[in-house]
C-alpha cells in the first residue's frame, strides 16, 4: 500500500511513499487534501446544473397545447418573474448558456435538457472516481506518515535516555 501510482500525468508513475521523508508527505497529503476540496466543491456545481436540467425538462412535460393563451410567470432572475403569455406551445425558448438562447420544439427542447443531464451524469461520475483514487492516495500517505511518527518515536525515547 506504499506504493501508489499517480494516473494523473499521460505517463504512469509510481511513487513509493515510504522513500518520502516526513515534510514530504506532509506536503503530498496537504496537496491531496486540496485536490479532494477542489473535487467536492466541483460535484456541488455539477449537482446543481443537473438539477435545473432535469427541472428544466419536467417543466416542459407540463406544456401542452390547450394551455396556449394561458398566463405564466416568466422567471427574470432567480427571483424575479413577470407575467407572460403562452402564444406557441410547440416551440420554446431555452438557455443554452452564456446569454445565448435557442428556439426549439418542445420535444426536441425535451432532448436537449435529457442529454445534458446525461453528460453532466457522466463528469459527475468520473470526478467522483478521480475522487476515489485521491482518497485511497491520501489514506496510504496517512499510513505512511503514522508509521513513520510511530518509528520515529523509539528514536527519540532512546535519545533522552
Amino acid at each position: 500500500m506504499s506504493e501508489v501510482s499517480m494516473t494523473e500525468t499521460p505517463n504512469l508513475r509510481k511513487v513509493d511513499l515510504t522513500t518520502l521523508n516526513l515534510q514530504q508527505l506532509t506536503v503530498l497529503r496537504q496537496q491531496l487534501d486540496q485536490e479532494l476540496s477542489i473535487f467536492q466543491d466541483s460535484l456541488q456545481t455539477l449537482k446543481i446544473a443537473q438539477s435545473k436540467f432535469q427541472e428544466s425538462g419536467s417543466c416542459l412535460e407540463k406544456i401542452t397545447p390547450s394551455m396556449e393563451g394561458n398566463e405564466i410567470l416568466v422567471p427574470l432572475t432567480g427571483s424575479m418573474y413577470v407575467v407572460g403569455k403562452l402564444v406557441d406551445t410547440n416551440n420554446v425558448l431555452i438557455d443554452i448558456g452564456t446569454g445565448y438562447y435557442a428556439q426549439k420544439k418542445v420535444p426536441d427542447a425535451k432532448d436537449y435538457f435529457d442529454r445534458r443531464v446525461a453528460y453532466v451524469t457522466e463528469q459527475m461520475e468520473k470526478i467522483q472516481q478521480l475522487g476515489l483514487e485521491k482518497s485511497k492516495v491520501r489514506d496510504a500517505t496517512m499510513d505512511v506518515i503514522e508509521m513513520k511518527l510511530q518509528n520515529q518515536m523509539p528514536k527519540d525515547d532512546a535519545e533522552r535516555l
